[in-house]
């Protein structure tokens, strides 16, 4: 199972980052929501602050680019395996600071991935 860390995690049900901590968690891939706003997500407290964790495999992102550069280097330091950009937050910079570092871009969708088995 991934360890996910949701980047932009949500309590509200329209939003995707809330559906997608919804079906990895019910896929078995354990989660860790980080969003604006504290509140809880699937079963999880999303937290505010860009604390130290081990293990990330994957980071999925649900903050567009604009809003990325604050996370750049927490998402460095984490060495996670790989990062999805999904719909909508697709960021040439982030992209090439991850392949830098030899963490994997995906420009792809983690609902997609998940459904078709490929998460």
């Amino acid at each position: 199972m991934k360890k996910t860390l949701i980047i932009g995690a949500s309590t509200n049900p329209s939003r995707y980052a809330y559906i997608a901590a919804h079906r990895l968690k019910g896929y078995g891939h354990p989660i860790v929501p980080l969003g604006l706003r504290a509140g809880e997500v699937a079963g999880e407290k999303i937290l505010t602050e860009k604390v130290a964790l081990d293990d990330i495999d994957t980071v999925t992102l649900y903050v567009g680019p604009r809003n990325q550069p604050e996370y750049y280097d927490y998402i460095l330091s984490l060495k996670p395996k790989r990062v999805i950009f999904n719909p909508g937050t697709e960021n040439d910079e982030l992209e090439n600071l991850l392949r830098e570092e030899g963490i994997q871009p995906l420009e792809a969708c983690t609902l997609v991935m998940l459904s078709i088995g490929q998460y």
